[in-house]
C-alpha cells in the first residue's frame, strides 16, 4: 500500500483529467470531480457494496443516456475518487497515477451512461 498527501493525490487526479482526450472531456458538462478519503455508507449503499468492500469511484447523477427534455437547472453531477481506497491498491505512486485515470474514465463511463458490464467488456472495469 502506498500513501501520498492530499495535494500530491488531487495533482494527479487533474492530470488524469487533462490526459483524457479532448473530444471526450468536450462531450462532459456540469460535472464536478470531488476527492474524498472514503466512501460513506450512502455512498456504498448507492454502489451495492457491503461496509468491508473497496469502492474507488462513483458516478453520482443522471446519465446522458437518461436525461428527458426536461432536464435543465441542475446542480453539478459528481464523480467522488475514494483516494484511502485506491491507495490501499496501489504499491507505488505510479499505480496511484494509473488506477486514477482507470477510474475518472470509468466514472465518466457511466455518466455517458454505459454500465458495469460494458465498461468491463471494454477494459474499463
Amino acid at each position: 500500500m502506498s500513501r501520498i498527501d492530499r495535494k500530491t493525490f488531487r495533482k494527479l487526479v487533474r492530470e488524469a483529467v487533462a490526459s483524457l482526450p479532448p473530444e471526450l472531456l468536450a462531450r462532459v458538462h456540469n460535472v464536478d470531480i470531488v476527492i474524498e478519503s472514503r466512501p460513506t455508507a450512502r455512498d456504498r449503499k448507492l454502489a451495492g457494496i457491503g461496509p468491508n468492500d473497496l469502492l474507488l469511484g462513483l458516478y453520482h447523477g443522471i446519465p446522458l443516456t437518461h436525461r428527458g427534455e426536461n432536464y435543465n437547472l441542475v446542480v453539478p453531477d459528481k464523480i467522488s475518487i475514494y483516494q484511502e481506497h485506491i491507495e490501499a491498491i496501489c504499491q507505488t505512486e505510479d499505480e496511484i497515477r494509473e488506477q486514477i485515470r482507470r477510474t475518472v474514465l470509468h466514472e465518466l463511463g457511466h455518466y455517458f451512461g454505459i454500465d458495469d458490464d460494458r465498461l468491463q467488456e471494454l477494459g474499463m472495469g
